[in-house]
């Protein structure tokens, strides 16, 4: 299997999805592929002139309106039906990081009456070797690296934000998927198109404000593997636990998604009826908000590893 390494340069960035971009690669199933990322907001680092940050490079709108994405990534049997399998090796923050708290219109913001005036920026020191961040105001925080896009566009037409998750991934924001983890996405176009950025070191389940602390990656280390199974909806293995997600504007029905694509899974892995599996999800499946605040809301579900003893015995 091959290893190839990307860096961010004009001709490997964009933001958007489109199954009409054009790839910057093509790979086989299997390959690994070593990434190194801008920050969401394509700066080049935390320095300000006249209160706004240098971008990388020129950005050309609608193609580049989201998030500062590396790719699309053409995977040569990837067909639409199948799979796709992100196995996540190893993630390396860079040495900055900013985050901010209201002074923008935002459902949370308008409910709260944070909307208006200047937002609570806070600008980060990262420190890669112990994983903690400083803030420019002294605040110390532990440090949780993820990545909060990964997907591939939809079969329809057109240029597609960055901005909310969908069936096939994209900006995803769960802290959950750490190095360890395989992240599994339904396959919607022929080649995949596959697509990374949005860097964050740390991250609260909801993302209230809507941003975590947005960083460049040094390192976004994935290895990619194309699998015959028809999926709905993304679901995660995880170091400790199995994970299904559910996207959508209301947040009932995104938790009834991640639910039911939990059942399923339950199902498909111990044989269960499907009240059965609905029975024991009520004692050790845990429903938590993914994120708020990105028009399209995340709710994921999770089975801890440790849990699965139970489940084997049928809680015997």
């Amino acid at each position: 299997m091959a290893t190839y390494t990307i860096q961010p340069k004009r001709s490997t960035l964009h933001g958007s999805f489109s199954r009409e971009a054009t790839p910057i690669l093509t790979i086989h199933s299997g390959d690994t592929v070593r990434f190194e990322t801008l920050d969401a907001d394509w700066n080049t680092g935390p320095e300000q002139i006249d209160g706004k940050r240098i971008e990388f490079c020129t950005r050309e709108h609608p193609q580049d309106s989201g998030h500062a994405l590396i790719g699309p990534l053409y995977i040569a049997e990837a067909k639409a039906g199948q799979s796709l399998a992100i196995h996540i090796n190893e993630l390396r923050v860079g040495t900055w990081g900013w985050s901010e708290g209201g002074g923008f219109t935002s459902a949370v913001n308008n409910r709260l009456g944070m909307e208006e005036g200047e937002g609570y920026g806070l600008v980060w020191e990262l420190d890669t070797a112990n994983l903690i961040g400083t803030s420019n105001k002294g605040h110390k925080i532990r440090l949780h690296p993820f990545m909060g896009v990964l997907g591939m566009p939809p079969d329809e037409s057109g240029i597609h934000s960055t901005i909310p998750p969908r069936f096939c991934g994209g900006n995803i924001d769960c802290k959950e998927l750490v190095p360890g983890s395989t992240l599994y996405l339904p396959i919607p176009v022929d080649g995949g198109l596959f697509s990374v950025g949005d860097g964050h070191a740390a991250q609260g389940d909801g993302e209230v404000s809507g941003l975590a602390i947005e960083c460049p990656m040094e390192l976004v280390d994935l290895t990619v593997t194309v699998e015959d199974q028809a999926l709905s909806f993304p679901r995660a293995q995880t170091p400790s636990s199995k994970i299904t997600f559910g996207f959508h504007k209301d947040l009932h029905e995104a938790s009834m998604i991640a639910l039911e694509g939990m059942i399923d899974w339950m199902q498909e892995l111990y044989g269960y009826e499907r009240k059965e599996a609905l029975n024991l999800a009520s004692l050790i499946v845990d429903l938590r908000i993914t994120q708020l605040v990105n028009d399209v809301v995340g709710v994921h579900a999770v089975l801890e590893n440790d849990r699965l003893v139970d489940i084997h015995e049928k809680l015997k």
